[in-house]
């Protein structure tokens, strides 16, 4: 009996909806496991391609939600963070010997103390491709963030934290939100003004346009205290002080744990023992966070699931960073290409198809209903 050929439409993968939506924690997860890669790497090519790859699975999966838009502004975020890494290159210089001088600034004299620092002086084209590949490093993990932020939505976000940080999480979400209430008031009272003939520009138009702003914001701070105290916000049970002993140790050691991890991952000689302390301070952490959530009185209200699609978006991100941290011991000068002397550098193949693993988001996540 021949089996019936799937259609196309039943390949793709299906609209989101309330139910089947990706949690907020997996497209987390991804994008941390992006950035992890483009730590481990100053090939501009690279780099280029892990932004690439957080763009495209922006720009099938986002939502047309406020928050979707914050993915352009990490953008221009990356590039002013390269451009004056580049001017800090020129202007203060570089460690980096070079012998392809391109110009000579005038050297401003420094006291004895300040010996090691110089303001002008030669400028190299080994020392600028050298901030190029470093600012390329930090504006791409900053992108990898941006991707985070425009596909995970903050709220679901704050629902899904462990009943330790809900309140740190409130505090956060509410932080994030304040500033685009104050844009949109600003907004709406410009276009009142211009409707009524009067000037937008100038310090008194600002003032003006400043003090309803403030009072707008000053009524929605006192609207939301009132609102959180009265479904009792702060709210805590009970606890042995053995439990909250535990739990500060646990908490802290393990955040300790995965600092001291994470340090030794981004260095040179930490490879072994690295990726133990992460895991060893994750579980502690995680552990400590369980005993503090007894104190989390709060119920939750159709609480998000983690599904299969999650575990491939967050799978695709781990995989991206596991392969990339095994590239940087089997092909080093793919993935730090030399400056000294300065050479083009090259796309070395396993580690950029290692990168293209984070395209399955883009693949298996839930179509928002704009793009269905």
């Amino acid at each position: 009996m021949p089996f019936p050929t799937p259609s196309p439409m039943s390949l793709r993968a299906p609209g989101a909806h309330r139910a089947n939506a990706v949690h907020a924690g997996a497209w987390w997860l991804w994008a941390l496991g992006l950035a992890t890669a483009a730590s481990r790497t100053t090939n501009p090519l690279l780099l280029g391609l892990l932004v690439a790859v957080a763009g495209y699975v922006v720009a099938a999966r986002r939502t047309d939600a406020p928050w979707a838009r914050s993915y352009g502004a990490f953008l221009k975020l990356g590039l002013a963070v390269l451009v004056i890494r580049l001017v800090f290159s020129v202007v203060l210089g570089s460690p980096i010997p070079g012998t392809r001088l391109l110009w000579t600034m005038p050297e401003v004299p420094l006291p004895g103390w300040a010996q090691g620092i110089r303001i002008g002086g030669r400028v190299t084209a080994e020392q600028l491709v050298f901030a190029l590949y470093d600012g390329a490093k930090l504006a791409t993990l900053l992108v990898c963030l941006g991707a985070a932020n425009a596909l995970a939505n903050p709220a679901r976000l704050l629902k899904s934290l462990p009943g330790a940080l809900y309140e740190v999480g409130v505090a956060v979400v509410v932080a994030m939100t304040f500033a685009p209430g104050m844009v949109a008031d600003v907004v709406r009272l410009r276009t009142a003004r211009r409707l009524r003939g009067r000037p937008t520009g100038g310090v008194r138009s600002v003032l003006q346009i400043g003090l309803p702003v403030l009072e707008s914001a000053l009524e929605r701070s006192v609207a939301l205290a009132a609102s959180m105290d009265a479904r009792g916000y702060g709210r805590a049970a009970p606890v042995t002080p053995l439990v909250r002993h535990t739990t500060t140790v646990l908490t802290l050691g393990g955040l300790l744990a995965v600092c001291a991890g994470a340090y030794a991952l981004l260095g040179a000689e930490g490879g072994s023992y690295g990726p133990l302390l992460v895991l060893v301070g994750v579980v502690a952490a995680l552990a400590g966070l369980r005993l503090g959530g007894r104190r989390s009185v709060r119920t939750r209200y159709r609480p998000d699931r983690w599904g299969a699609r999650a575990w491939l978006v967050a799978g695709s991100g781990a995989a991206v960073a596991a392969l990339m941290v095994r590239a940087a011991g089997y092909d080093p000068e793919g993935l730090h290409p030399g400056v000294v002397p300065l050479t083009a550098p090259g796309l070395p193949l396993w580690p950029a198809l290692s990168v293209l693993v984070g395209l399955v988001p883009a693949f298996v996540a839930p179509v928002p209903e704009e793009s269905a």
